[in-house]
């Protein structure tokens, strides 16, 4: 079955069927689950309009004392409600997040692509870097599963303080030779969403967390990003952690170093 889907999937790439691809990678939903203050938290509604004329949805999220701000991408699935606890939880740590929605999921507006997806990250922070400003800080970016390869594309163009990235890959070539084992296909699709290939450009210090149980994105597809990012880095394996349990399965000194390095990027 798998090795019929991945031929189909080679066959329509060939034919520039991006909108195929692109089916399979974003999983958006429209509704949210729970609302910041069923969290606890006093949230912001913020709108923002991408360069091509779309309007996006995100939540910033205060925190008392904090001065660095991150903007937070989040992965394939759901929207920011479902992020919710994992918000909550950076909270209580001290740290003050922007997230946002890309364009398709909740309340943004727009179907998702992989060029919509980076016109969305780049509205998100020109929002972000205002916000940090006024603060008296900058701007810290975290991306996580498919959200790092927003992560990555802002990191590699702009100048955050720093960048964290989490359970994250090399690009969907590398992904999907992962899944379906076809000979070729790493090749065909090794150009759309390609971290890897940006990785180099990328001139802030980084800290990479994944989990040595992840069963969607290879632990070791981590490790062959984090090679090709420069100094200034440091990779944590979350023991035991899969894919989207990394924060609960880390718990406290998951969030402790993760506080520290969005505070220090450089000290930590």
């Amino acid at each position: 079955m798998r090795a019929a889907l991945g031929l189909l999937l080679m066959g329509l790439t060939l034919l520039g069927c991006d909108n195929f691809i692109e089916r399979q990678v974003f999983y958006p939903e429209k509704g949210h689950y729970a609302q910041p203050a069923d969290f606890g938290l006093a949230a912001q509604d913020v709108w923002l309009t991408t360069g091509d004329g779309l309007r996006l949805h995100g939540w910033h999220l205060p925190a008392p004392g904090a001065t660095n701000l991150v903007l937070f991408c989040h992965g394939n699935a759901g929207n920011i409600s479902h992020r919710l606890d994992n918000l909550a939880r950076m909270h209580r740590a001290g740290m003050a997040v922007f997230i946002f929605d890309y364009r398709g999921y909740g309340q943004s507006q727009g179907k998702p692509s992989e060029q919509g997806m980076y016109l969305d990250a780049e509205a998100a922070w020109l929002w972000a870097q205002g916000q940090a400003k006024s603060q008296g800080g900058r701007v810290v970016i975290f991306g996580r599963s498919l959200g790092g390869v927003a992560a990555v594309y802002l990191a590699s163009r702009q100048q955050p303080a720093g960048l964290v990235l989490e359970s994250t890959f090399t690009n969907l070539g590398a992904m999907a030779r992962g899944f379906f084992h076809i000979p070729g296909l790493e090749s065909w699709l090794g150009g759309r969403f390609n971290s890897l290939e940006r990785a180099p450009r990328v001139s802030c210090p980084v800290l990479m967390l994944h989990g040595d149980a992840d069963q969607i994105v290879p632990y070791r597809l981590g490790q062959e990003l984090f090679e090709a990012l420069p100094s200034p880095k440091q990779f944590v394996t979350l023991q035991g952690a899969g894919h989207n349990d990394t924060y609960v399965v880390g718990g406290p000194a998951y969030f402790s170093r993760l506080e520290k390095f969005v505070n220090n990027p450089l000290e930590s």
